[in-house]
């Protein structure tokens, strides 16, 4: 079977699934997942306009709520996601 090939960003890997956008490698110890709330119409296009951002541990053997080290929500997808890339890169660093 072929490997998966998923968009990467800056090297890590970032995966959409209906709302949700994640970002980050499972074999590290922290990812960032971003969830659209809301989104308005801009011509045909829906634009984010609401967005939750969570620094979450990647251990999948914690409950949600204990894998969530900081959270926030922004007005805009990139406001989500240059805060999002600035938690991982510090929690990684660290």
């Amino acid at each position: 079977m072929a490997d998966k090939k998923f968009l990467e960003y800056k090297g890590k890997p970032l995966v959409r699934k209906d709302n949700e956008i994640y970002y980050g490698d499972m074999s590290e110890s922290f990812i960032v997942r971003f969830e659209i709330l809301s989104s308005k119409k801009d011509g045909k296009l829906d634009i984010a306009d609401k967005v939750s951002v969570q620094l979450l541990d990647s251990n999948t053997d914690l409950e949600i709520k204990d894998r969530i080290k900081k959270e926030s929500t922004k007005d805009n997808l990139f406001d989500a996601l240059d805060l999002g890339f600035t938690w991982l890169e510090r929690a990684l660093k660290d």
